[in-house]
């Protein structure tokens, strides 16, 4: 048990290093906010350090009737920049309820389908440009998204989204 807490305090003084140099809005490591796309939705998103983040979608989606996205972002300067920053990062998607896709038979004729219930899981890789003004409490998002379902059926799609966050 004793190494138990022992795992646990080494755990949370890593996470106290890494919070401490997180680079959101004024220095903030966590903000929430909505955006419009796939999935339009709230979205959270909480720095580790001052290139990293973990971000939370929650919303509706073509991928189920409810969505929730998890990413992990790598922030680079690739405009020698402080206000306007590119990202990218893998993520794993659930859709929770009704989902809707498109999908080519042999024939490459498109048909629509449905799924009732079904729980859809998927991975995507996302990119995105995240741009904070400065003395600012917002950032403002543009990001695209690669999506490949696994569960219940394979397939794969883009999603898009834009939006903003607040950082208290």
């Amino acid at each position: 048990m004793k190494r138990i807490y022992m795992y646990f305090s080494i755990l949370l003084f890593i996470l106290a290093l890494q919070i401490s140099s997180a680079q959101g809005p004024k220095g903030a490591t966590f903000g929430f906010g909505i955006m419009f796309g796939d999935p339009t939705g709230g979205t959270l998103k909480f720095w580790t350090n001052r290139e990293n983040a973990f971000v939370v979608d929650v919303g509706s989606s073509y991928f189920g009737g409810l969505r929730f996205n998890g990413d992990y972002l790598w922030h680079f300067d690739a405009f020698n920049s402080q206000v306007v920053k590119l990202y990218a990062g893998p993520g794993v998607v659930v859709g929770i309820g009704e989902g809707h896709s498109y999908w080519y038979k042999e024939d490459h004729k498109k048909f629509y389908w449905r799924e009732h219930g079904d729980a859809g899981i998927g991975v995507r890789g996302v990119f995105g440009v995240n741009i904070i003004p400065r003395r600012s409490p917002l950032e403002i998002f543009l990001e695209l998204g690669v999506l490949i379902g696994v569960s219940p059926a394979f397939g794969t799609g883009v999603d898009t989204g834009i939006g903003i966050r607040f950082y208290p």
